[in-house]
C-alpha cells in the first residue's frame, strides 16, 4: 500500500514539473517565434495578430523536438525536489530503493511518450500544416506549386508570362522521367506542349532530350531543348523536407506515392524511425538523468546540477544529428542511424545502474 502510493506521488510530482518545464519551453518558444514572424512579416500588407498566430501554429512541432531534453531536465528537477524535502531518506526507510523510484519515473515517460506520439505528435502536425499554408500566402513562390500524387509528380511553374504544368512519371536521380509539359499565356491560353522521355533538372535550366513539339496540331521533334524553370533538383527536395507537417497517417501514404514514383524515401524513413523512437528516447533520457542525479548525491548546486544537465543534451543533440547525417548519406543503414545513438546511451545508464542502491 506505501509502495503504491508513493508511485503515484513520484508520478503526480513528476507530472507537475513537466507540465511547468514544458510551459517554460512552449513560452520561450513561442517568443523567440514571435520575432521571427515579425520579422518575416514587417514588409507586408498581414493583419496585426498573424505573427501571434504563426508562432502559436509552429510552436508545438518545435516542442516535439525539443521535449527529450524537457524531460532530462524535468527529472532533474523532481530529484532536487525530493532531495530538497529529504523525502527520498523517508522512502527509503519504507522499502524503497533507488532503483524502484526511478523505474517508476522512467515507466512513466514511456508511457506517456507512447500517448504523445499518438495524440501530441498528430496534433501539431496539423497545427504545422496551417502554418505552413498560411505562411505560403506571404512567400514570392506562391504561384509555383510541385506535389506527388498517385498519377505521379505534377509542378505549376510560372516564368516569363508563361504557365507550365508538368507531369513526370517518375523521378531517376537528377531526370525527370516519362515527362509531358503544357504551357499557356497568362490568360491559360494553349502554347504548346512538349513531351519527353526524360528531363534533367539539375539546374533551374532544364535540358530536355529528345522532344517532341506539338503547337497548332503541328507536332515536331528536336534533339535537345532547353527550357526556364523556378525548380531545380535541389529546390524540388527542399519542397518536401518538412515533415513535421505530416501525420502518421499521411507520413505513411506520402512514403507509399514516393515509392512508386521512383522517388528517395531515406529522409522519410529516418523521420518515421525518430518519431517511433521517441518514447524510448523519453525513457532514456529519464533514466539518464535519474542515474546523474543520484550519482552527484546532491552535493552540487542546483546551477551546477541544471547546467551540467543542458551540457549532457547538448552532447546528445550533436551525437544524434551527426548519426542521422550518416543514415541520410547512407553511409550507415537508416535504422541504425537512428537506434545507434539510443543504444550508445542505453548502455551508458546500464553503466551507471551498478550500485544505484548504494547511492
Amino acid at each position: 500500500m506505501i509502495i503504491n502510493t508513493s508511485k503515484k506521488y513520484f508520478i503526480n510530482s513528476f507530472s507537475i514539473i513537466l507540465l511547468e518545464i514544458t510551459l517554460v519551453f512552449f513560452a520561450l518558444t513561442l517568443i523567440t517565434n514571435l520575432f521571427e514572424e515579425i520579422n518575416f512579416l514587417k514588409d507586408m500588407n498581414a493583419p496585426g495578430y498573424y505573427p501571434v498566430l504563426l508562432a502559436f501554429l509552429n510552436t508545438p512541432s518545435i516542442l516535439i523536438e525539443i521535449l527529450p531534453f524537457i524531460f532530462l531536465i524535468s527529472t532533474q528537477f523532481l530529484f532536487i525536489k525530493l532531495s530538497d524535502r529529504n523525502e527520498l531518506f523517508i522512502f527509503k526507510y519504507t522499502g524503497l530503493t533507488n532503483r524502484k523510484i526511478l523505474s517508476t519515473v522512467v515507466s512513466f515517460s514511456f508511457l506517456l511518450g507512447i500517448l504523445l506520439i499518438l495524440g501530441f505528435y498528430n496534433f501539431s502536425s496539423k497545427l504545422k500544416s496551417q502554418y505552413l499554408e498560411i505562411k505560403n500566402h506571404f512567400t514570392s513562390d506562391n504561384k509555383y506549386l510541385a506535389v506527388i500524387t498517385e498519377n505521379g509528380f505534377w509542378i505549376k511553374d510560372e516564368i516569363d508570362e508563361t504557365i507550365s504544368i508538368t507531369n513526370a512519371e517518375k523521378i531517376n536521380n537528377e531526370l525527370l522521367i516519362k515527362v509531358s509539359i503544357v504551357q499557356f499565356d497568362k490568360n491559360f491560353n494553349l502554347l504548346q506542349s512538349i513531351n519527353s522521355d526524360e528531363v534533367n533538372i539539375k539546374s533551374k535550366n532544364w535540358v530536355i532530350k529528345n522532344a517532341t513539339i506539338s503547337k497548332d496540331n503541328i507536332s515536331k521533334k528536336v534533339e535537345s531543348l532547353n527550357i526556364k524553370s523556378n525548380f531545380d533538383l535541389e529546390k524540388i527536395n527542399n519542397l518536401f523536407s518538412n515533415l513535421s507537417s505530416l501525420s502518421l497517417f499521411k507520413l505513411n501514404r506520402l512514403k507509399k506515392d514516393y515509392k512508386s514514383l521512383g522517388y528517395s524515401t531515406l529522409d522519410i524513413s529516418a523521420y518515421e524511425y525518430k518519431i517511433y523512437s521517441l518514447p524510448v528516447y523519453l525513457t532514456i533520457m529519464t533514466l539518464l538523468s535519474g542515474i546523474i542525479m543520484f550519482n552527484s548525491k546532491y552535493k552540487k548546486s542546483k546551477i551546477i546540477n541544471i547546467v551540467f544537465g543542458i551540457f549532457v543534451s547538448v552532447v546528445i543533440y550533436y551525437i544524434n544529428y551527426f548519426s542521422s547525417l550518416l543514415g541520410i548519406n547512407q553511409k550507415i543503414p537508416i535504422i541504425v542511424s537512428v537506434w545507434l545513438p539510443l543504444i550508445i546511451l542505453i548502455l551508458v545508464s546500464l553503466i551507471g545502474l551498478v550500485r544505484l542502491n548504494e547511492k
